[in-house]
């Protein structure tokens, strides 16, 4: 057998030169140096047993890929990391009661220069929506309706992970006392912001039950500071605003008081549902992507939630801080925030009784559909 590889190596050498006949010199060094190279390869390959060695065997096993270096042309092995973590985590929220939950979590982030958590904070949801659809957000803090819009919208691409805050809206009246109740409202301008979200459904909602929908115009602002801006001005209006926006306006003008809690008034209705201003939200891809990523979000959120609800003037400062109102608002208007963080079975027992009685009264509140069985993340 080794007389007959000595042959062929032999042959394989003299094939080479002739094909190489008539080239330059620098050529025929360098196939004379490629047949050589190839006759040692097949001496190798002749001698070599047919049989795996175990470390190619353990190269088999493995979660390896030979990769070629682009410059020197040499293979090295990647190994794919599994439960790997993001480089960043894209983190949005709504100026308002939905991101003074953040607060601390983001104080933390901020002061950790290892941090992987990019929070920002938008003054309305028609800013943040886009984002959303595009995939440009990983979690994002958004109005309980918007999210099962953005269900439907995304055709399942977002779950909710979390329910953020309860009950914030109320009805103010700047002087007077005309208003005391729902039905007060009839042949009322009402200031209001968050078109094509909770305030504009739990309002519609109430107008309808209390049979004044029809008597009442609605003024809509981009923004909650532009209805404060229009009630200050307007002796005797009336405005839906949210908290801590609601304690804005009584500290700016003295004759502004709450008129109605619509959250109280939505459980006058007796209709099995509580009504829910805020929830989180998560890319669908993202989380399943990054499992673990998810949990330790969620457990950081939760966190800042607790210290939020705990540390009044501590939370007041953050709060103030992040420009989401200022601080001495906010500690006047924390306590009525109903900041919260319901998540798991909890949050799926909660939110579709909300759900349904917006889709009962208007199915476009809710994107036109109730949300599938996997809207609700339960870890």
């Amino acid at each position: 057998m080794k007389n007959t590889a000595n042959k062929m190596t032999a042959l394989l050498a003299a094939v080479a030169l002739l094909a190489c006949a008539g080239c330059s010199n620098g050529n025929a060094q360098t196939t004379t140096a490629a047949a050589t190279t190839t006759a040692a390869a097949t001496t190798e390959d002749t001698e070599a047993p047919e049989t795996e060695t175990p470390a190619e065997e353990s190269a088999d096993d493995s979660d390896t890929d030979a990769v070629v270096d682009a410059e020197s042309g040499e293979e090295y092995e990647e190994t794919e990391v599994s439960g790997s973590e993001p480089e960043t985590v894209r983190v949005a929220a709504l100026k308002g009661p939905t991101a003074m939950g953040l607060v601390k979590f983001m104080d933390d982030s901020d002061n950790d220069a290892s941090s992987i958590y990019d929070f920002e904070i938008f003054a309305a949801p028609d800013e943040l929506t886009p984002l959303i659809i595009k995939g440009d957000v990983d979690f994002a803090c958004v109005p309980a309706n918007l999210a099962s819009v953005l269900y439907n919208k995304t055709e399942g691409e977002v779950e909710v992970l979390a329910i953020n805050t309860l009950g914030v809206l109320y009805i103010v009246e700047n002087g007077g006392e005309t208003v005391n109740s729902i039905s007060d409202l009839k042949g009322k301008t009402i200031y209001a912001s968050g078109q094509g979200s909770t305030p504009e459904y739990a309002l519609n909602y109430l107008l309808t039950h209390n049979g004044i929908k029809d008597d009442v115009t609605v003024e809509w602002k981009t923004e909650h500071a532009e209805c404060l801006t229009a009630l200050t001005e307007n002796p005797g209006s009336v405005a839906l605003l949210p908290q801590p926006f609601v304690t804005t306006a009584m500290t700016k003008n003295e004759g502004i008081r709450v008129a109605v809690d619509l959250t109280k008034e939505w459980e006058n209705l007796d209709n099995g549902s509580s009504l829910i201003t805020g929830v989180c939200i998560g890319r669908k891809e993202f989380i399943e992507a990054y499992p673990d990523t998810v949990k330790e979000f969620l457990a950081a959120y939760e966190q800042s939630v607790g210290y939020v609800n705990s540390d009044n003037d501590g939370a007041a400062a953050l709060v103030g801080k992040y420009d989401i109102v200022p601080e001495a608002v906010a500690k006047k208007a924390l306590p009525a925030c109903n900041i919260t963080f319901i998540n798991g079975e909890d949050m799926k027992a909660k939110l579709p009784g909300y759900l349904q009685v917006l889709f009962d009264s208007e199915a476009k509140s809710v994107g036109g559909k109730l949300p599938a069985d996997d809207f609700y993340y339960v870890g």
